[in-house]
Order: structure tokens, then sequence, then C-alpha cells
């Protein structure tokens, strides 16, 4: 269904903090990573409504929560973990090519006029600029610290180890010994065994569009289907 964003998950969010007065919301995560500006405006939403519902917030891993998909994990009270999930990847990364030495030998000539003397940076088919790529790295370091800033507000004391936010990831038991998750767990037990044999579950969840099930915007999905496996394919998944 592509990247998740906060206009599209605002009506389900909404919809299971509000509807019937839940006694708590679960999310089920599996996301190797995305926008951290998304990731943020969704996790934001998520604290939000649990504190204007005064309603405790659980996440529960399977394979992946990594990058922006850990933020969005630290927006419930407690995070439970399979014992191989995959949980961390604190950081922040940039990817491309570069084609400028391609387009010289098949005798393409590429034209660019910006107003601007920034406008291009980081074009990839020219050759990489070192000004590019330090101004690349002061921007990631903005977004790394705001994630780091994330995390420690959100997970504080149980935090532990001096490498939590190089970009590491942890599996199963070895993220509940940093910090990162409070213990092992899947959905439906640990919910009966905190609210009582007879919880009741509600599932909230996006449904593809009727354009979408006929076939529309097919390259687009492509492209995005494309992207999220090469973010899969950083774990090994």
């Amino acid at each position: 269904m592509g990247a998740l964003n906060d206009q599209g998950l605002a009506p389900l969010i909404d919809k299971a903090f509000r509807k019937g007065k839940p006694a708590a919301v679960a999310l089920v995560i599996n996301s190797p990573g995305g926008s951290p500006v998304q990731s943020s405006l969704i996790a934001a939403r998520i604290r939000r409504l649990a504190e204007e519902t005064s309603t405790p917030v659980y996440a529960f891993v399977e394979d992946v929560a990594a990058s922006g998909g850990y933020w969005l994990a630290t927006a419930a009270d407690e995070i439970f973990v399979d014992r191989s999930s995959i949980v961390g990847s604190i950081g922040v990364i940039s990817a491309s090519f570069g084609f400028h030495q391609a387009m010289e030998k098949i005798g393409v000539e590429r034209r660019v006029y910006t107003a601007g003397k920034d406008k291009s940076m980081l074009d990839p088919f020219r050759p990489e600029r070192p000004a590019d790529v330090k101004r690349l790295k002061a921007l990631q370091k903005q977004i790394h610290e705001a994630f780091i800033a994330q995390v420690t507000e959100r997970r504080g004391a149980r935090l532990s180890g001096d490498d939590l936010f190089t970009g590491e990831v942890w599996i199963g038991e070895t993220a509940i010994e940093v910090g990162l998750a409070d213990g092992l767990g899947h959905l439906v037990p640990r919910m009966k065994e905190i609210f009582g044999d007879k919880t009741v579950f509600k599932v909230h969840g996006q449904r593809k569009s009727l354009l979408r099930k006929l076939g529309g915007q097919v390259v687009s999905d492509a492209l995005v289907s494309i992207e999220e496996r090469a973010l899969w394919a950083q774990y090994g998944l």
C-alpha cells in the first residue's frame, strides 16, 4: 500500500483511540523505515491521543522495527518483541547513484539552469561535489539529533549502552537488555495476560482503494515496491 503517512493513517488512529473507549491501543509494527517526518507526525499523533483519552499504548514488533519503524514504536508506553525481531537502526541514511560517467560514454549532455547556487545539490547526473556531501551530512545530523531526542525522551532510564544511536540493530532479548524494548511477547497472549482472557480485539487497518484494486498507479506502486524491497534487504528479509 506504499509508504505510511500521517494523513493516510489519521482516521484509523483516531478511530482506534476514540471508538468504543478502548482499554488500550496496540500497535503492530513491521517496518524497516521510511520518512523521518512522517514517522514523527504519526508518533506525535499517537501520543497526543493517548494523553487526551488516557489510553495506554503497547507496541508489538514483528520482523522489524528499524529506523522510522522504531520511531513509531517509541510512541508506545511499552514495546514487546519476538525473540528474532530486529530493532533499532537509530540513524539517518541517504542513498543515490552517480550517472555522469555513463552519460559521457553514450554522449549525452545534460543542461540544467537554476536560480540559487544550491538548487541542484547532489544532482546524480554530474560529478559529486564535496560541498554537497558536507551540506547533506549537516542536514542528516539535525535529523539524527531529532531521532535521538525522541528515543531518549520516550525510553529514558530504560536505555543502557554507549552505541545505541550509531545505526546498529539488536535482536530480541538483546534489544530488551539495552532498553530499546521491554519484553518478549506477542499481541493476543500478552494483551490477554494484561487485560484478561475475555479481551476483545478490534482491528483497524488500511484498505486498498478501488483504483489500486483495479491496477491504478501501477508505475508509482512498482517504484515504491522496489524502494521498500531495498529497505527490507538491509536486514536480510
